[in-house]
């Protein structure tokens, strides 16, 4: 099967999320479906970029390859290859994390 190339419109991100690792206290085993979403993910794509009210192209404040912090709730969860990712507005995109 063909690999699937996805990009994103506008000002849209597809993300990954990034696994940290299980730090169990007290020996509790916390199932999977008890455990929060990660909001660390790691920028996968960009869309074309969002358009001002002069028509002029406005730049991203992320890279491909970026590791972002983003919104709990936000963007549209997408599987491509078995493979789980998000589709988010820029706006989702809280910070950066430098490591």
């Amino acid at each position: 099967m063909a690999k699937m190339k996805v990009q994103p419109l506008g000002d849209r991100v597809l993300v990954q999320s990034v696994e940290s690792a299980e730090q169990v206290k007290g020996g509790i085993v916390i199932p999977d479906t008890a455990k929060e979403k990660p909001q660390e993910a790691k920028v996968v794509a960009l869309g074309t970029g969002k358009v001002d009210e002069k028509g002029k192209k406005l730049p991203f404040d992320v890279k491909v390859g970026d590791v972002v912090l983003t919104s709990k709730y936000g963007g549209t969860e997408v599987k491509i290859d078995d493979q789980e990712y998000k589709i988010l507005n820029s706006e989702d995109i809280l910070a950066v994390i430098s490591k």
